[in-house]
C-alpha cells in the first residue's frame, strides 16, 4: 500500500528562506511546492489539492491576509494554514486567526518548532 505524502505550499517571497524550508519538509517526507507572492498562491490552491500553506503575511502582490480571505471564499476547502511572519505583534495574531489560520510563528523560528507544528496539523 503506497504512502501517500501530505502537500504543502510554501507561499514565501525571500527565496532562501523558501528554499530552507523546502528541504528540511522534503527530508522529512513531505510533498512541497513553492509560491513567490499571493496571487500565485491563490492560483496554486485553485489547481492543486494542497494539505497546508506555510504562508508569509508581507508578500508581494497580495499580502497573506488577503490570500487568507479570498480562500475562505472559493468553493473548494480551504487547507490548513501557518502563518510564518517577522510580524510579531498580538494583533497580527489575532486577526490571522480569525482569518482561519491554525498557527501562527514569528521569524526568526526554529525549524523544529515549526516541524512539530506541522506534524500537530497533518496526520502521518
Amino acid at each position: 500500500m503506497a504512502l501517500t505524502m501530505s502537500q504543502i505550499l510554501i507561499v514565501e517571497d525571500e527565496p532562501r528562506i523558501a528554499a530552507f524550508l523546502e528541504k528540511g519538509l522534503q527530508k522529512h517526507g513531505y510533498d512541497t511546492a513553492v509560491a513567490i507572492d499571493g496571487e500565485e498562491a491563490i492560483q496554486m490552491v485553485q489547481k492543486d489539492v494542497f494539505d497546508l500553506l506555510l504562508l508569509d503575511l508581507g508578500l508581494p502582490i497580495k499580502d497573506g491576509w488577503t490570500v487568507l480571505k479570498e480562500l475562505q471564499q472559493h468553493d473548494q476547502p480551504v487547507p490548513a494554514v501557518i502563518i510564518l511572519t517577522a510580524r510579531s505583534g498580538d494583533g497580527d495574531r489575532s486577526q490571522s486567526l480569525r482569518l482561519g489560520a491554525k498557527d501562527y510563528l514569528t521569524k526568526p523560528f526554529r525549524f523544529n518548532d515549526l516541524l512539530d507544528r506541522v506534524k500537530a496539523i497533518l496526520p502521518s
